[in-house]
Order: C-alpha cells, then structure tokens, then sequence
C-alpha cells in the first residue's frame, strides 16, 4: 500500500462546496454540506447507505438540481463539468447490451452537442487504445461486456471516464462488486492516476481508507467529519450510530476499541 501523500495546501482548490443542501421534493438527501478538495487531493468519502454520497457526486456533476449553497469547481460556479471524468456504481451499467469493451471506452470521447451520426476520427480511436493499455485492459478490447469480469468491467468504466483528460475523477462505490485481487489492482491504478489528478472516491470499504487516501469525509446527510483519514470510535458512533465491525479476509476484525454502549 501507499503511504499517504502529504496535501500540498497552497495548490488551487479543485472543488468548493459551501453549505450545500439538497432535497428530493420534501425528504432531505443532503444539508449544510461544506467542502473544500484541493488539486490533486485523494479524497474518500463514506457513511451509510441513503446517507447522501452518491446525491453529492451527482450535485458536483449537474445531474440533480440543489435546493441551497453553491459548487465551484476550479473557482466556477455552475460550469466546468467537462473536466470531470465519472465511474457510476457497477449496479447502474446494463452489462447485457451488445457491446464491446473498446465500443464502451471509445462513447467516452463523445461531447455534448455531437450529431447522433458522429464519426470517430482516427484521434479518438488511438486515444481509446492508450487508455486501455492504461488501464491494464488493452487484451480485451474485443471482448463483449457481458464476458468481462467485475474487475475488468470496472476497469472499462475508468478508462471511460478518462476519455475526456479530466483533472477530477469521481467514483462512486467502484470496487463494490469485484474480488480482492481485482480491488487491490483497481487501487493501485487510482494512486498512479492521482498523480495527474484529484480523485474523489465513494466507498463502503473502511479498511482501504487509511492506507489509500490523503484524506476522509464522512457523510450522513450531513458532514460528520472531514480530515486525516484516521478513524476513530467517536467519528463512527456518530456517522453510523453505533459501532462497526469490519471483515477482513472473511475474518471479524475491530479496527475500533471495544466499546459498552448499546446501539
């Protein structure tokens, strides 16, 4: 695993959150929420399922209205989206349709007011493959999605994301549906491309976070914490409302101090 590397204060902030609420008509998703990422940060955010991470990466991107506060992303309020590559959760991509790997990565150079009938250019093509080979991926590119495996496919989406050159990539949940090799490989892609981008990563695995990110959000509708990305019994009680196991190698495993207090 990396060592954390140290935030370089005096780098641009990438995103400005202040205050931010958002509301789907009267039920509360998220509130209050402040944030600043600078460049080239690495991120995590956790909390409970409902608690509002993937509302937040949707409000970051424009794809959902917000009811309050403002998003600057690199100093730009309501803009500068097209620098911000996304890997959506594994359970929101259909792996059915009839496509290839390379078919899914090459859609990621589409921009915005394209005709339907848009030609590739040879550009787009060799793009597409040194993405691939970033990747780790090149050997399948042939390959129908539905024969990939979760590692592979999650591979595919990031270097979907990465057609556009982004200086922001936001994942949410990506090494949910893989196994323990394909994690460890998917992380250790993240922290080489990290050093040409800030990462915003959405996820459940609490045992990674420490050994992979510069810092840690916690959210549950609110920002519960927001700093080094040292966990403790306190931060947890209050995003999950009691203490957590956590599994490790199929094992029980506390990384918290035993406590006396009921849920």
């Amino acid at each position: 695993m990396n060592k954390h590397k140290e935030n370089n204060s005096e780098n641009p902030p990438a995103l400005h959150i202040d205050n931010l609420s958002v509301y789907y008509g009267q039920t509360l998703a998220i509130e209050g929420v402040c944030l600043d990422v600078r460049d080239h940060e690495y991120l995590g955010i956790i909390g409970p399922n409902g608690g509002g991470k993937s509302t937040l990466l949707k409000a970051i991107l424009g794809l959902i209205p917000i009811t309050g506060g403002k998003i600057q992303i690199y100093g730009k309020e309501g803009g500068s989206t097209e620098v911000i590559g996304y890997v959506p959760q594994f359970s929101s991509v259909d792996k059915k349709f009839p496509i290839t790997l390379f078919e899914v990565v090459l859609t990621g150079r589409l921009k915005k007011g394209l005709s339907p009938f848009y030609r590739y250019s040879e550009k787009d093509k060799q793009i597409t493959n040194e993405l691939l080979k970033r990747v780790g991926i090149s050997h399948l590119a042939k390959r129908q999605i539905s024969q990939l495996s979760g590692g592979e496919f999650q591979r595919m989406l990031i270097a979907r994301a990465l057609a556009i050159n982004p200086k922001i990539l936001l994942l949410d949940e990506p090494t949910a549906s893989v196994d323990a090799s394909s994690r460890e490989q998917i992380y250790s892609l993240l922290s080489e491309l990290n050093k040409d981008m800030t990462i915003i990563l959405v996820t459940h695995d609490l045992l990674a976070i420490s050994s992979q990110v510069h810092s840690l959000a916690c959210l549950n509708e609110r920002l519960v914490y927001h700093g080094e990305p040292e966990i403790n019994q306190h931060i947890v009680n209050h995003l999950y409302g009691c203490p957590v196991d956590l599994i490790a190698h199929g094992v029980p495993h506390r990384v918290l101090h035993e406590h006396e207090e009921g849920c």
